[in-house]
């Protein structure tokens, strides 16, 4: 702004015009206004003859800042006597010319000390002239847009500014003021000494002791601006006739605080609470609240108490719809009286608490809803009870309650346990149709499903799909398919999830290239076999009895004999010692090869370890001792085999009734397929041709 431009032209030719006020307030306000400031009065401003204010003194201003004029009106109004309000005024004037001063300095460098003096008069004239029409808040409200008629619009504005900065920093000093009265207050001394008690020191304890110090002055505003209110009420009732006095001397006043215009707007961290829509989520959380938190139970004395007794009394196996109807006559319960005898029963006798739980889910007084349908079904969900379950599920429906994403995920649980996969598959189609996204669990319980029915394939597909959502499977997991895809030969399956496990980072051990060399033997895969073998034995892992009889079998398939017999040499050397396992893929290795004498030695060995031949011993010496027409050690290898008959599988019996045909048993041949008909077990057509061909041709016996 262009002050040099705007005070030549108007304000300096008005200099010689303006004479001094009478007043001696305005005169002695200017003549303060107008004397040097410096940060210490010095002897010459003291004994000047001029009215000298005893407000004038050094100030620092900040001028970024902006406050508004309504606290400060509010205060300079409220001033209870005169001399307060010439004080003001001249403390006002005192700081106004002093930021005039600097402005007007920094304008006109060119100007000695005399002319800027000039200036400063011409407007501080000018100012209190307006002052004295209606006082500070009246010249500060005057809008800049309204310019007097001796300032142009700028300089008015400039005027303006600078009476606003004035006031800002009076209203801050006097807050200042009063903050240190209320920093020395007792009960704030009293809060900052039990602070300093339980350990608050510092940064801290200084702002909490600012705090409450401007609370306290907080609070004694408050009270201030209603004893004035109350003042003025009863000033006002002074006024009117002297009837309605006298009867107001009877009547105490009664002070009212003000009606609030408008609707009452409040914000907590941002959110405005004032909106209708809060009102709603405080009744719904009412409501929650009332379920979560409920009332407390009615006392249960005299008859209804021997009734609840007698519920708590009951065996398994009885009754109770009776005593509860009873007990219901003479309660009256509500929903907390029954949650507490559920409670009751549950710890005192839980094996009538499910019983009674699905009799109360019929009960209106009981509010039932998918929560408690939800809680019944787990309860018996982990006893596998599917049928109870199914029964509880169509009750739900039919009284209206639709199953929510937690009751299907129990049932997918429940089914996946018990094994039935169709009805776990369809509970967990429903969890996706609901938009529910399965979890760890729910994917591992359905997998696990897959791998006991034999699909580790579709096991696989949850697998990917898991991988897909970034969502890491355990290790666990991935051992049981690798675990099923081994029992089963499929070498490609299992190579699958072996590269899936090493991308995952999980680290290999023993069971992890047992089960390679299990998946690739029975496939006929040898070389991988040998390969997996070779590097589980190189990564420190020691071969057990179960891995080295795989690697026995995976030669077996090739019959490669010297490979299998140098391996075992070569184990020998390390220390290792055949055990029951490997024995045994030896005794039927040996047996089909009808080494008889040889399979003898290691049965011997077998006898020696103190454990008892699996049944696959006896099945190849079945096989062994017919083919040999050994009569005696072939009844003798059969009847061990029909006392076990309920291990035998299908292809267990097959190789027996296969192998008494060959040697010429035929009728033992016949009774081994009848049992094997009557364990629901159907002969395949070769075994059946074999046998109706040893019928005809059948031979005597060899006597041995």
């Amino acid at each position: 702004m262009n002050l040099k431009h705007l005070i030549f032209r108007k304000s300096i030719n008005h200099i010689s015009k303006l004479s001094p006020k009478p007043a001696s307030t305005i005169s002695a306000a200017i003549s303060t206004s107008l004397h040097p400031i410096s940060g210490v009065q010095s002897s010459a401003y003291i004994k000047n003859p001029k009215p000298i204010s005893p407000f004038i003194r050094c100030i620092h201003l900040t001028r970024e800042t902006k406050l508004s004029y309504a606290s400060v009106e509010a205060n300079v109004v409220s001033s209870d006597s005169e001399d307060e309000d010439d004080g003001t005024t001249k403390e006002f004037l005192s700081r106004f010319v002093w930021i005039m001063r600097g402005k007007l300095s920094e304008v006109y460098t060119d100007c000695d000390k005399e002319t800027i003096n000039g200036m400063l008069l011409v407007i501080v004239e000018k100012v209190v002239e307006e002052m004295e029409k209606g006082g500070i808040q009246r010249m500060v409200g005057l809008k800049v847009a309204m310019p007097l008629q001796d300032f142009s619009e700028d300089l008015w504005k400039t005027v303006w500014e600078a009476s606003n900065m004035v006031l800002e920093d009076m209203e801050k000093a006097r807050k200042k003021e009063r903050m240190k009265q209320f920093l020395q207050a007792e009960e704030v001394k009293e809060m900052c000494r039990f602070a300093g008690e339980v350990g608050i020191r510092g940064d801290l304890l200084r702002e909490l002791r600012f705090k409450w110090a401007k609370e306290k002055m907080e609070e004694n505003d408050f009270y201030e601006s209603l004893q004035r209110f109350r003042s003025g009420k009863q000033e006002k009732g002074g006024n009117v006739l002297k009837e309605q006095a006298v009867a107001a001397e009877d009547t105490p006043a009664v002070a009212s605080l003000p009606k609030r215009k408008g609707k009452i707007k409040y914000k907590i961290y941002g959110l405005d609470l004032s909106d209708p829509k809060w009102a709603e989520v405080a009744d719904k959380i009412h409501e929650k609240e009332e379920m979560l938190w409920p009332l407390e139970p009615k006392p249960i004395s005299g008859k209804c108490k021997l009734v609840m007794d007698k519920i708590l009394s009951l065996k398994k196996e009885d009754d109770p719809s009776q005593l509860l109807a009873e007990w219901i006559q003479l309660l009256q319960p509500t929903r907390v009286d029954w949650i507490t005898l559920l409670d009751k029963l549950e710890q005192q006798n839980p094996g009538i608490h499910l019983k009674v739980m699905e009799l109360v889910l019929g009960e209106e007084s009981f509010q039932t809803n998918v929560r408690d349908y939800t809680k019944l079904i787990d309860a018996y969900a982990k006893e596998d009870r599917v049928e109870d379950v199914e029964r509880i599920l169509r009750k739900m429906v039919e009284n209206g309650i639709m199953p929510d994403s937690l009751t299907i995920t129990v049932l997918v649980h429940m089914y996946s346990k018990v094994g039935n996969v169709a009805r776990a598959n369809d509970a967990f189609e429903s969890l996706r149709n609901y938009g529910f996204q399965p979890d760890t669990k729910i994917y591992n319980s359905m997998m696990m499903a897959y791998i006991n029915a034999g699909e580790p394939r579709q096991g696989e597909q949850l697998l990917r799909e898991m991988e897909t959502r970034d969502i890491k499977p355990s290790e666990e997991i991935y051992m049981a398919l690798l675990r099923s895809y081994s029992h089963r030969g499929d070498a490609v399956g299992a190579g699958r999830i072996a590269n899936s496990m090493q991308f995952a980072g999980f680290q290999h051990n023993l069971e992890y290239f047992a089960l390679l060399v299990e998946a690739y033997g029975q496939a006929g895969d040898y070389d991988q076999a040998r390969s997996n073998f070779d590097n589980m034995i190189k990564l420190g892992h020691k071969p057990d009895d179960k891995c080295t009889a795989n690697m026995i079998a995976a030669y077996e398939k090739k019959n490669l004999l010297d490979k299998a017999l140098n391996l075992l040499m070569e184990l020998e050397k390390d220390g290792f010692e055949p055990g029951i396992e490997t024995y045994t893929v030896l005794v039927d290795w040996l047996g089909r090869l009808q080494l008889v004498d040889e399979t003898e030695k290691l049965l011997d060995k077998i006898a020696e370890l103190g454990e008892v031949p699996p049944l696959k011993v006896h099945v190849s010496l079945c096989d062994m001792y017919s083919r040999a027409r050994s009569e005696k050690k072939a009844l003798q290898a059969v009847g061990v085999l029909e006392a076990r008959k309920d291990e035998l599988g299908p292809n267990e019996f097959e190789r027996i009734i296969t192998a008494l045909c060959a040697g010429g048993f035929v009728q033992d041949a016949q009774r081994i397929l009848q049992l094997m008909e009557a364990k629901g077990f159907a002969a395949s057509e070769q075994v059946k041709f074999s046998l109706s061909a040893s019928q005809v041709f059948s031979q005597k016996r060899p006597k041995t």
